[in-house]
């Protein structure tokens, strides 16, 4: 029977978090959202100035609490832990986000169940999050998703639109793998139009097209880097990146984005979370696509596989 409300739970009133409350807040998705954080003044903080936008939207109850409040929640979005810095990469935040979300699981798991809820990890290093909190929850893998690279696929069809002068709604391509340093560019399966990139830049003519697509993939796996040494911290892009995600859950789209979710078996990896086109509608994970990779691409695939495993080897969950 379907429930009269529709309830989001956002678990880090940060950067992220309060920027992906701002979001949703203005979607008409949700009918109450409860914003939690270790920080009560800031979580309070951040509900009160949203509640004064109150008039410019449709209506939705938002309120600062506590992890019993989550009950209900038809979502649970994690955006809590420590920040990226300025020269430190994703995988070097592991350690310290993993105890934090120790914590955040265990609460999780007390107030909600599988079977009304789904989990969405948007800590970084996102991958290495969401495979803690599958492990640690014990839930199904449809369940627990990760943001994974659904902003790199993002940055991917913008920079080629804006390099090709095309509407970037008119490209479409996937960056796979981890969100991180060791994520590829699926240029075998990019087109423009319908075309293939390659026979797209060969009609044009008007660049130098493996250099050019050199720049493109650097510049989609450095832009967090540069965005945080400029302004300290991403957060628009990402917070609308969530929205998208929780669109395609609430709307039970069976949307294809390219989230982190555990495989089993996919592409020959197990036991691993990472990005791959993946069918999503209301009860999380549909269905993990095996789209047909070249062999090179395959083999990056298993190299960030490889290295997300490494760290979690690591780990005591």
């Amino acid at each position: 029977m379907k429930k009269d409300i529709q309830k989001v739970a956002i678990i880090g009133a940060g950067f992220v978090g309060s920027t992906t409350a701002f979001t949703l807040m203005q979607s008409g998705l949700f009918s109450e959202m409860v914003i939690i954080d270790v920080n009560k003044d800031k979580a309070e903080g951040e509900v009160m100035d949203l509640n004064h936008g109150m008039p410019f939207t449709k209506p939705v109850r938002i309120y600062h609490g506590t992890y019993k409040d989550i009950q209900d929640s038809d979502i649970i979005i994690i955006s809590a832990g420590a920040n990226q810095k300025e020269g430190e990469t994703r995988l070097d935040l592991v350690q310290k986000n993993t105890a934090i979300f120790k914590n955040i699981v265990s609460e999780i798991i007390k107030y909600t169940t599988p079977e009304n809820t789904i989990i969405l990890v948007v800590t970084n290093p996102v991958d290495i999050l969401t495979y803690v909190t599958a492990k640690i929850s014990g839930w199904p893998a449809e369940k627990v998703i990760g943001s994974g690279t659904v902003l790199d696929t993002a940055r991917f069809r913008y920079l080629i639109g804006e390099h090709v002068g095309v509407d970037v709604r008119n490209v479409h391509g996937y960056i796979l793998g981890e969100h991180g340093d060791t994520e590829l560019a699926a240029w075998s399966l990019t087109t423009i139009a319908g075309m293939p990139m390659d026979e797209y830049c060969k009609a044009c003519s008007s660049c130098q097209e493996g250099r050019s697509k050199l720049e493109i993939f650097e510049n989609v796996k450095n832009a967090a880097y540069e965005i945080i040494k400029r302004k300290g911290a991403t957060y628009y892009a990402v917070a609308l990146a969530v929205r998208r995600i929780v669109e395609a859950i609430m709307r039970d789209e069976h949307s294809i984005l390219t989230v982190s979710s555990m495989l089993n078996g996919q592409y020959g990896l197990y036991d691993v979370c990472l990005s791959v086109p993946s069918v999503i509608d209301r009860n999380g994970v549909k269905r993990v696509l095996e789209v047909p990779l070249s062999d090179e691409e395959k083999q990056l695939l298993c190299k960030s596989a490889d290295t997300l495993k490494k760290v979690i080897s690591q780990l005591k969950i």
